[in-house]
Order: C-alpha cells, then structure tokens, then sequence
C-alpha cells in the first residue's frame, strides 16, 4: 500500500488538518506530508511543525523529515503500550 499524501499551504496546521490526519491514520500507517513554500518553509518551521502534529494528534507518531517533506508514521501498538506503562 502506497502512503497517504497530505500538503500544509499558508494555513499552517488548523484544527481542520489535524482531523484529517486522525482520520487518515485510521486505514494508512504511512503519510507523507508536503510543506508547500507558502507555509514559510524552512528546515527549523519544518521540525516545529512536525512535533506540533505529535503533540496535536489523537495518537503519537514517528516521523522523519526529508527535504521539505514530513514522513508521518503511527506508532506501533506495542510501542504505544510500553511508552504509556513508562509514564
């Protein structure tokens, strides 16, 4: 299955975005997300946006950021049961 793919233009992340992520997660495990030049693109508002969508997100993620791209994944099951028994 070929990952989901999403943009952020000028709004930014919007609550409206962030309920499509949700959503998306729940049929794809991957989702490439694109930061288009309209978003003020650079590498540091990149990685502020990544982990604005980590905390805002129902459920955490893993992400790696390539260029001007966001590659979003859910964590794992397993993963999520252990780091929740930490807390």
């Amino acid at each position: 299955m070929m990952p989901m793919s999403f943009q952020i233009g000028k709004n930014g992340i919007t609550p409206e975005v962030i309920a499509t992520l949700d959503k998306a997660y729940e049929t794809h495990k991957q989702i490439r997300i694109s930061v288009l030049k309209s978003a003020g693109r650079t590498k540091e508002t990149i990685g502020q946006m990544a982990e604005q969508l980590n905390a805002s997100l129902a459920n955490p993620i893993v992400y790696k950021i390539i260029g001007f791209t966001i590659i979003a994944s859910r964590r794992s099951k397993a993963r999520r049961a252990s780091s929740a028994a930490n807390q």
